[in-house]
């Protein structure tokens, strides 16, 4: 059997899973599994596939076809001109997410905090750009922190970047210019209604508060001032549904100049709030 023709078999049988994109990620998956980078696929589909690569291969498709994300199966995912590294026990970075990165970078800042850290995606991006920048990472999970300790070593930040175990401000000290999250925004109820990549293969505490999805933004409301200068601003992404919800809990607990910012496909996806006057 050729690659194309491995590849055609796979697609078809990913399609008969019901896996979106079946032809992309079988393009993928037999670029990992043969160790070639992705844009080469297409020199070796007309050639043999080895055995040991067909084997792979096989295995790989077979795991994608019960709904493991691409990313759990080749380790890695990119976001922002980067590749993180990622399994199961980190959310994966999502383009979505950028928005909050360009929201970020549009002021200067020196000191930021990461809340749910996870993959560290989001701290280790901000350092990565700004390289006089310094930032504090914090997760409820011990696992997740290895991660995001492990994606600052690969990026060449770790000497700027503390990773502490705690829920949210509970291991901080001292104050940011800079403080974003990517919270758990699914209410409990929409986790039966989510992808199986999500539901069955990313970590449930950084989907959902098991509540009705707005929790941590009541609490960072709540405590973020505390630990921001009087400059700094606060930005968190959020559910495509929740811009009304997120800007009444800031504006509520007296943050200034609360902005809801869109994502690339023009659905609101950041707020972005200034230190209460």
């Amino acid at each position: 059997m050729t690659a194309a023709e491995a590849m055609v078999a796979a697609t078809a049988r990913l399609r008969a899973a019901g896996v979106p994109d079946p032809a992309r990620d079988a393009r993928v998956l037999l670029a990992h599994a043969a160790q070639v980078d992705a844009a080469r696929v297409t020199l070796i589909a007309p050639e043999d596939i080895a055995p040991d690569i067909a084997e792979r291969y096989d295995n790989l498709i077979a795991l994608r076809a019960v709904r493991v994300p691409v990313s759990h199966l080749i380790g890695k995912r990119g976001f922002y001109g980067r590749s993180f590294a990622v399994s199961a026990d980190v959310l994966d970075p999502r383009p979505e997410s950028e928005t909050l990165i360009e929201a970020a970078l549009a002021e200067d800042f020196n000191r930021v905090l990461d809340l749910g850290t996870g993959s560290g995606c989001l701290l280790v991006t901000l350092l990565a750009e700004r390289d006089e920048a310094r930032g504090v990472g914090v997760d409820l999970s011990e696992a997740a922190c290895l991660q995001a300790s492990a994606n600052a070593v690969k990026h060449e930040v770790a000497a700027r970047a503390e990773v502490l175990n705690g829920s949210w401000f509970d291991p901080v000290e001292g104050r940011f210019d800079l403080i974003v999250a990517n919270p758990p925004y699914l209410a409990a109820f929409e986790m039966d209604e989510v992808a199986p990549e999500l539901r069955d293969h990313e970590p449930r505490m950084a989907l959902t508060d098991e509540g009705d999805g707005l929790s941590a933004y009541r609490e960072i409301a709540a405590l973020a001032g505390s630990y921001l200068t009087p400059q700094g601003r606060v930005i968190c992404e959020f559910g495509a549904t929740q811009g009304d919800d997120v800007r009444a809990i800031f504006e509520d607990e007296g943050w200034g100049n609360v902005q809801i910012l869109p994502d690339l496909d023009g659905r609101p996806r950041v707020v972005v709030a200034r230190n209460p006057a």
